[in-house]
């Protein structure tokens, strides 16, 4: 059994689809499109994935709405029970038009091999290759340590999530993890470049190199050349299970991480779980052109759907990362300050961080403050 790779696959549903031509007869690539905006208005993909997403987006409109965030909403809806991908090469030609994109989680059906992850082609076909997390205890909200502040920056388009895997003979299963040295050195930029800019003292790289000699052996090898060009900030490498043994026991030690796929997206639900779960870390997936913003623990949440018990502030952080990556940082302060006080000040907590409040008690208190920030 022979599994394509996902830009071959991606390629020929593309080649089956009509191609966009201008009267000169040539075609347009993506990087000839000026993103969309119109009258002084953003025009932004929704992608309200699976689970609790569709619920989650409909308090962004109307919170974005409260706040007067110059935006306008084209949503695409995915279908991830099918190997039908026409609905991806829509979504990811939306998010190519409009230059970003807020999504909630897509699932991944586990028996169907055949059908590929929207999640990874995603962020494969639009060069999303850096997921960053800002991980921050939130003092309204109790849990065993406090004041953590870490940043999480994970490789998002090589490593254990090329999706390469065949059986040779029956029973005999491969799995190719993918590492290239530009990819790694453009990770390990983007993080030291990002702690220069942000104040922050130290980059700690986590690996298996120990094991994995040879491809995370380059991940580490590049990650140690890289930091001789920023004498500034110190550079620390700490295998993966240290790692988590570590995050338990002093998450004070952290500062910036740099993480290869499958670790970091291990690593940034552990440490989402010592600041209070699911519900309130946003996540930003960052490429050269194009921008996916989503709840930072990528979970769908579907025991949850129309109980009205699910806590929307990961999401609602999610769209303030947005509207700030847009420039529009009036809007985005507005409504992360919002989300601050409701979960810090007021204390209205759903379920998972102790509280009884519901969906919509949340909401509202967040459209309350907005309200008042914004007379």
């Amino acid at each position: 059994m022979s599994v394509c790779s996902s830009r071959s696959l991606l390629s020929a549903v593309t080649r089956a689809a009509p191609c966009v031509t201008s009267t000169r007869g040539y075609k347009l690539k993506s990087s000839n499109i000026p993103l969309a905006k119109y009258g002084g208005r953003h025009t932004v993909t929704m992608l309200p994935g699976d689970g609790i997403g569709p619920e989650m987006m409909g308090y962004v409109k109307e919170v974005f709405r409260y706040a007067g965030a110059p935006v306008d909403f084209e949503t695409v809806q995915l279908d991830p029970t099918t190997d039908d991908y026409h609905d991806l090469v829509n979504a990811i030609s939306s998010v190519k038009r409009n230059g970003c994109a807020i999504k909630g989680n897509i699932e991944t059906k586990l028996n169907r091999p055949d059908i590929k992850s929207r999640n990874v082609e995603m962020r494969n076909e639009l060069d999303l290759f850096v997921n960053r997390v800002h991980c921050k205890s939130h003092p309204g909200v109790k849990t065993r340590h406090e004041d953590i502040d870490i940043v999480l920056m994970r490789q998002n388009t090589e490593g254990e999530y090329a999706m390469l895997e065949h059986e040779n003979v029956p029973g005999v299963v491969e799995s190719l993890k993918i590492v290239t040295e530009p990819h790694c050195e453009r990770l390990c930029r983007y993080a030291f470049d990002w702690a220069r800019e942000n104040g922050r003292k130290k980059v700690t790289l986590i690996h298996k190199a120990n094991i994995m000699k040879v491809t995370d052996g380059l991940f580490l090898e590049v990650s140690k050349r890289v930091a001789k060009d920023y004498p500034d900030i110190e550079h620390q490498q700490m295998i993966i299970d240290n790692c988590c043994m570590q995050l338990v026991s002093n998450p004070w030690q952290f500062d910036v991480m740099v993480l290869t796929n499958l670790y970091g997206t291990i690593v940034s639900n552990l440490v989402c779980g010592l600041i209070g779960g699911p519900g309130v870390i946003s996540g930003s997936n960052i490429g050269p052109r194009y921008a996916i913003f989503e709840p930072a623990t990528r979970n769908t949440g579907s025991k949850l759907i129309g109980k009205n018990r699910a806590n929307p502030c990961a999401m609602l952080n999610a769209g303030a990362d947005l509207l700030n990556h847009l420039g529009l940082k009036y809007h985005s302060d507005i409504i992360k300050s919002a989300v601050d006080n409701t979960v810090n000040v007021d204390k209205i907590h759903t379920d998972d961080l102790g509280g009884s409040a519901t969906s919509m008690d949340v909401v509202q208190n967040v459209i309350n403050h907005v309200k008042m920030a914004a007379k």
